[in-house]
C-alpha cells in the first residue's frame, strides 16, 4: 500500500528533528511491505484536500512561523476539508500553534492561523523547556505514556471541551497550568512535543501510521502488526524517566 505524505513546508519549519520522524514513518511503513510517499508543499503550492492520507507540520521559531503564516492560513479549506474527509494530520511545535486559530508571538505579532484546533495560542516570557511525559487515550479504554521534549514559550489555551492529546504527568504542557498537553481531532494530532517524538514512541508512530492507513483504504483503523521495539522501548524509558525525576509541573 502506498501512503501519501504530505510535508508541509519542510524548508522552513524543520528545527526538532522533523525529518527524523518522516525517516521513522518511511521505516516502520516499509517493514511492513508499505511504501511512504513523502511530497514537499511550502508556500504558493496548492493544498489539494485529497491528495494526501497524511499531513506533516514541522516546527520553527518565530521567524519561520511569521514567514510561513499567511501562506498556510491561505491553505485553510483545502487543510480542513482533508481533516473532514479523514486525512491523518501530525503537527508538531510551530506547526501545532499555527494549526490553532491564532498565535500572538513574543512581539505581540498576530499571525493567523488555520483554525483546525479549537485553540489560540499567545507567547509568554519564560520558556518551557524540558523532558515532559504524559498519559494519552487516543484508543477508547487504552491508555499509553507518551514521552518528548518539550521547548516553548507559547501559552496554548484550548477551547472548552476540546480534546487534549493527554494529561500530563510531568513537565509543562499547553500552558503550565491546565495538566493538558497537545489537541486531538479526529485523526488530528497537534502537540509540543519532539526531540524527536516519534523515535521514543513507536505506539504512537504507529497509531499515526494506522490512521493514514484507513484514510488509504477506506477502511476502519486497524492495529499494525509488532515489531521489534527493544531499542526504540529502551530510548522511551529514557525520556520517561528524565521526565518523572523532573517533577512537576510550571
Amino acid at each position: 500500500m502506498k501512503i501519501r505524505v504530505g510535508h508541509l513546508y519542510p524548508d522552513y519549519l524543520n528545527i526538532y528533528a522533523d525529518r527524523g520522524n518522516i525517516a521513522v514513518l518511511t521505516r516502520r511503513a516499509a517493514w511492513r511491505g508499505h511504501e511512504l510517499d513523502v511530497r514537499g508543499l511550502s508556500i504558493g503550492d496548492a493544498m489539494d484536500p485529497a491528495a494526501h492520507d497524511l499531513l506533516y507540520v514541522g516546527g520553527g521559531q518565530d521567524r519561520e512561523q511569521a514567514l510561513i503564516a499567511h501562506d498556510i492560513a491561505a491553505k485553510r479549506d483545502g487543510i480542513i476539508a482533508a481533516a473532514e474527509a479523514g486525512t491523518a494530520i501530525l503537527a508538531v511545535c510551530g506547526g501545532y500553534q499555527l494549526l490553532g486559530r491564532s498565535y500572538r508571538d513574543f512581539h505581540g505579532a498576530d499571525l493567523p492561523g488555520v483554525g483546525l484546533f479549537p485553540l489560540e495560542t499567545v507567547a509568554g516570557e519564560r520558556r518551557m523547556i524540558g523532558d515532559v511525559l504524559l498519559e494519552c487515550e487516543l484508543d477508547a479504554g487504552v491508555r499509553r505514556p507518551l514521552a518528548g521534549f518539550e521547548n516553548h514559550a507559547g501559552r496554548t489555551h484550548l477551547d472548552d471541551g476540546a480534546e487534549p492529546l493527554g494529561r500530563v504527568v510531568a513537565g509543562f504542557g499547553n500552558d503550565g497550568e491546565s495538566g493538558y498537553e497537545g489537541c486531538r481531532v479526529g485523526r488530528a494530532v497537534g502537540t509540543y512535543l519532539h526531540g524527536p517524538l516519534l523515535p521514543r514512541n513507536p505506539w504512537f508512530a504507529d497509531w499515526v501510521l494506522a490512521q493514514a492507513l484507513a484514510h488509504a483504504t477506506g477502511r476502519d483503523p486497524e492495529p499494525l502488526e509488532p515489531l521489534a521495539d527493544e531499542l526504540e522501548a529502551e530510548a522511551h524509558r529514557i525520556s520517561a524517566r528524565r521526565a518523572e525525576t523532573r517533577g512537576g509541573r510550571y
